[in-house]
């Protein structure tokens, strides 16, 4: 790993330590990096296990882990003077749409599937159901099932 990059685990141990002096979110293509000040020196954050800085694409993301993991909620500099939204040279992942709309659709599946949880919880513990007993649902299939049988039956010969 690199000197001049300081992963999460590191910050939080300087910032405990009071070592970290300050803090600037600078805008990069792609995103927004975080620069780290400690006494004279800048050091950008980087990600765990690499000594690559780390990048958000978006500034709230970017600010929300800061204040929630390193408990850092002031900054010297904000700069957006290099930020563009897209980052130049950037790898664009062919299947990145498709898991994003897998992902959505479970989202909405699931959403889906605990409302009519909840709807079924309700109609059980309604004092006014009418139950059905084992029987009753068996015999009522029976009959279903032999009419079809019989129906089948007629059309193949």
């Amino acid at each position: 790993m690199s000197h001049d990059i300081i992963d999460t685990a590191m910050a939080k141990r300087l910032v405990e330590a009071a070592a970290i002096r300050g803090a600037a979110i600078i805008g990069q293509p792609g995103g927004w990096s975080v620069m780290l000040r400690l006494g004279n020196a800048e050091k950008p954050l980087g990600t765990q296990r690499t000594d690559k800085p780390r990048l958000w694409r978006s500034l709230d993301r970017c600010i929300a882990y800061l204040k929630s993991d390193l408990h850092i909620a002031r900054f010297e500099l904000l700069d957006a003077t290099n930020y563009t939204s897209v980052a130049t040279g950037a790898k664009v992942r062919a299947d990145t749409a498709e898991r994003m709309r897998r992902t959505h659709e479970a989202a909405v599946h699931d959403k889906w599937f605990r409302r009519q949880v909840e709807q079924a919880i309700k109609e059980a513990d309604d004092p006014n159901t009418e139950w059905v007993s084992h029987e009753d649902a068996k015999a009522s299939w029976a009959k279903k099932r032999a009419k079809l049988v019989k129906r089948i039956e007629g059309n193949v010969r």
